[in-house]
C-alpha cells in the first residue's frame, strides 16, 4: 500500500515563493544625491568685528572700521559744530547723578543714537568702566576713545583730551564746585548736538549761566 508521506513535503514547498523576497523585490536604490551643494556664498559684512557690549570690550583695535561717526539722520539740522547744542537738565543728587547719566545713555541708544556718538563726563568718582579700562594703561584707554565706536567715559580732569561728540552727558556726581564749573563749559564745547547734565539744578544753572 503506497503511503503518502509526501504531504509534509508539499507543506515545505509552500515556502518556496518566500525564498527570494529581498532579491526579487528591487529595493529602491537610494537616489543619487544631487552632488555636493555649492556652498552658500559667505554673507557680506559678517567677518567684521562684532559689536561688543558697551563697557566691556578689550579687543585690540588695529584697524578701525571705516564708520562715519556722527553721520546719518541721527540729529535734526544741528549737526554743524558751530551750532549751539541743545541743553537738557536732569535733576539728581550727587549720589544719584551717575545712575541718571546711565539711564540717559540707555535712552539715547534705544532711540537709535550710535554708541560712538556719546561721551560721558563725571565730576566726582570715576565711572566704573573708565576705572576698569585705565587699569590696563592709559594707552589702551585712549585707543578706545580714538576708535570712536563706543560710548566713552572720562573723568572731568582729563575730559579736555576727549574729542567732540554729537552728545555729551555730564554726571555732576560730586567733586569740588570748581570741577563742575570747569567741566560744564568744556562739555558744552564738546557737544555737537545735545548736552545732558545730571545733577543739582541750582548748581548747574549757576555754572552754565556764568560760563556760557
Amino acid at each position: 500500500m503506497p503511503l503518502i508521506p509526501e504531504e509534509p513535503q508539499i507543506h515545505e514547498s509552500a515556502q518556496g515563493p518566500r525564498a527570494t523576497p529581498a532579491s526579487g523585490r528591487t529595493a529602491p536604490t537610494p537616489r543619487p544625491v544631487p552632488g555636493p551643494r555649492p556652498a552658500a556664498p559667505p554673507r557680506p559684512g559678517r567677518p567684521g568685528p562684532l559689536r561688543p557690549t558697551a563697557p566691556a570690550q578689550r579687543t585690540p583695535r588695529d584697524a578701525t572700521p571705516a564708520k562715519p561717526g556722527p553721520a546719518g539722520p541721527a540729529v535734526p539740522a544741528s549737526a554743524p559744530a558751530s551750532a549751539t547744542p541743545q541743553i537738557q537738565l536732569i535733576p539728581a543728587s550727587a549720589e544719584g547723578a551717575l545712575d541718571a547719566a546711565e539711564e540717559a545713555v540707555d535712552l539715547l541708544l534705544e532711540s537709535g543714537r550710535a554708541p560712538g556718538d556719546v561721551l560721558v563726563i563725571t565730576t566726582g568718582e570715576q565711572h566704573p568702566w573708565a576705572a576698569h579700562e585705565l587699569s590696563f594703561g592709559e594707552a589702551s584707554y585712549w585707543a578706545q576713545h580714538d576708535a570712536g565706536d563706543d560710548v566713552f567715559y572720562a573723568d572731568a580732569a582729563v575730559a579736555d583730551r576727549a574729542a567732540s561728540r554729537a552728545v555729551v552727558v555730564v554726571a555732576v556726581n560730586g567733586g569740588p564746585d570748581t570741577t563742575a564749573a570747569a567741566a560744564l563749559p568744556l562739555a558744552l564745547g564738546r557737544a555737537g548736538a545735545l548736552l545732558i547734565v545730571c545733577g543739582d539744578p541750582q548748581q548747574i544753572n549757576s555754572v552754565l549761566g556764568a560760563g556760557v
